[in-house]
């Protein structure tokens, strides 16, 4: 059962930091083109986070809570400094994913950037800002996480 809930925790994790790879391509390429292409992508990157960063940051959180129940049920004698750097990363991390970034990728890809271009404007930088400190954050509990599994 652990194996499972491992898998369930790295998948998550592929799926929040792969979808936060993909969404700061996607708008780096697209960040000098014109108001219509700039909503088209808008609208992706909106898809992006609710469908593959919100549920990855949701099921690291949620696999992770499940393993560290089940490790202290094994009576596991005091916390590594590393397993708990990875769960606090990993939590605050998950938590502006779903605090702040996921209700402004909903609200920006119901946006029209030229109708509406200095609140479009404002979104996009606050899903950059947030996003890069998310993304930054799964980074330190992945190697955090590593760390902790190797033994460093």
């Amino acid at each position: 059962m652990k194996a499972l809930w491992l898998f369930v925790h790295f998948a998550g994790l592929a799926f929040w930091i792969g979808g936060g790879i993909a969404a700061m391509c996607v708008a780096k390429v697209v960040r000098r083109d014109d108001r219509g292409s700039q909503q088209t992508v808008a609208r992706a990157q909106s898809a992006i986070v609710r469908k593959v960063i919100a549920p990855g940051a949701v099921l690291v959180v949620l696999s992770g809570l499940v393993l560290t129940l089940r490790m202290m049920n094994a009576f596991e004698t005091g916390m590594s400094h590393w397993l708990m750097t990875m769960q606090g990363a990993g939590l605050l991390g998950a938590l502006l994913t779903l605090i702040v970034s996921l209700p402004a990728a909903g609200r920006i890809g119901r946006t029209d950037p030229e109708a509406e271009p200095e609140t479009f404007d404002a979104l996009r930088k606050r899903l950059a800002i947030v996003g890069s400190i998310s993304g930054v954050l799964a980074w330190i509990a992945l190697i955090a996480g590593v760390v902790y599994r190797t033994g460093f």
